[in-house]
């Protein structure tokens, strides 16, 4: 009959929310939300770039854009690409590996989570501000803004769930990750 040795080991971020490595249901569906805006950001942040006059998806610049300050598509695409494409991708990295980002830890209000769940609720935010200036400067609102409206609402919404948050609760003492001797601790030791 063998016996099994428990060790203690090093907590992690999330650590006492999870059993075996199993994270919360709520935080893979989070993880589901950035990777959908990210990516679909990335295609259409693509889109506008490559055709900045009539973007590929049939807007015409000269009519969409009349109450904003371009004359084209390009700078929306470029900040469509960058903030909500590849911006959610790395909040979603962050929020997968946990590592120690101090550039993220000075950008957090709350120094018991890791800073990936904050930048998700940035996230969620900055999705709505977006489609509010959008359907302002169109002057419209289409089923499409509704949509990418709620999925930054869900993402905060699922970002503030309990089960969340106590997934990404930094172990006790550990408020925004404290340097170790050497500065360098990362969540995923």
């Amino acid at each position: 009959m063998s016996q099994r040795v428990n060790r203690p080991e090093k907590p992690i971020a999330g650590a006492e929310s999870t059993s075996a490595g199993r994270r919360p249901p709520a935080v893979l569906f989070l993880y589901v939300l950035q990777a959908f805006l990210g990516l679909g950001a990335i295609v259409g942040g693509v889109m506008l770039i490559i055709d900045p006059s009539e973007g590929m998806m049939g807007m015409p610049a000269d009519t969409v854009l009349k109450r904003s300050p371009f004359s084209d598509f390009l700078f929306p695409g470029i900040i469509l690409l960058a903030v909500f494409g590849l911006f959610p991708l790395l909040v979603l990295y962050g929020m997968v590996k946990r590592p120690r980002w101090v550039w993220a830890d000075t950008l957090t209000p709350f120094k018991e989570l890791h800073s990936a769940w904050t930048l998700s609720l940035y996230v969620g935010f900055g999705q709505i501000i977006w489609i509010m200036v959008e359907t302002y400067i169109m002057n419209l609102v289409s089923l499409v803004h509704v949509f990418y409206m709620s999925l930054g609402l869900l993402i905060q919404i699922v970002t503030l769930l309990p089960s969340v948050q106590r997934f990404f609760l930094l172990p006790p003492g550990r408020g925004s990750y404290a340097a170790d001797d050497h500065g360098m601790r990362t969540a995923s030791r």
